[in-house]
């Protein structure tokens, strides 16, 4: 199975991951910039997001990146990833540092990061209401939580319409089938990376962003004073501005 992506321009390849509340939509404030600056730029949707259904078997995200950039004609790429994006970026980068030119990691997750007590009870509350049928309200929370204060109404209304499609599209299966978690080595991640958190963000992915940044062998840390979780949709078309500026860095490098 090939998952949901895809393509536009020429150039150095740029694959952007998106977050775990949105699917391949969420870069569409960056798409046509990163086109017209001179790249190929490919997204995709996880399974159980976006156009690409849940899962029937065994898989890995890390192998369907693979199979994307095989499937594609891709011997290297630069990953741009958010949130749970982020977490698979910097992942492949470990598993296959052959493949990936740099990262730029927007508020990363992280698979070995242990949550806070407050983090815990966020989910809770989120699986209770989802599975008692309360999509809206789930929506809501999720919204109030991961957006920052610059997000505009068009920014939640995003949010809302992606949020609500994966709950749909993660509800329908009769049998949930979790990706297998591939052991990787971040320090094996060898590409320039370059690591943002949010000043307004969740006070775990704030810390995840700089132990991130912290353990990749070429990482940078830099704090976006505005942001919450998804300053892709917070300020499009800043930080549009900075996946430019630090991809033109590392491809004249």
């Amino acid at each position: 199975m090939t998952i949901t992506h895809e393509v536009a321009g020429t150039g150095p390849a740029v694959l952007l991951l998106h977050s775990s509340v949105c699917d391949r939509r969420m870069w569409d404030g960056q798409w046509d910039a990163l086109r017209e600056a001179g790249y190929r730029v490919v997204r995709c949707d996880f399974r159980g997001f976006g156009e690409t259904p849940c899962a029937d078997a065994p898989y890995s995200n890390l192998t369907d990146l693979e199979e994307l950039l095989d499937e594609l004609g891709i011997d290297r790429v630069s990953l741009v990833g958010a949130s749970f994006g982020g977490n698979v970026a910097a992942q492949f980068a470990a598993l296959r540092p052959e493949r990936v030119h740099s990262l730029t990691l927007l508020c990363p997750g992280s698979s070995t990061h242990e949550p806070s007590a407050e983090l815990v009870e966020l989910g809770e509350r989120e699986v209770d209401l989802v599975e008692s049928g309360r999509l809206d309200e789930a929506v809501e929370l999720m919204v109030d939580t991961w957006l920052g204060p610059d997000a505009d109404e068009a920014a939640k209304a995003k949010v809302r319409l992606m949020q609500r499609h994966a709950y749909e599209v993660q509800l329908a299966p009769e049998e949930e089938i979790h990706p297998t978690e591939i052991e990787v080595d971040l320090r094996n991640a060898v590409a320039p990376a370059l690591v943002f958190g949010g000043r307004h963000d969740v006070d775990d992915f704030r810390r995840i962003a700089a132990d991130t940044a912290a353990v990749l062998p070429a990482g940078e840390y830099r704090e976006l004073p505005w942001a919450g979780h998804l300053p892709a949709l917070e300020r499009p078309a800043e930080v549009a501005e900075l996946l430019i500026s630090h991809l033109a860095e590392v491809w004249k490098a």
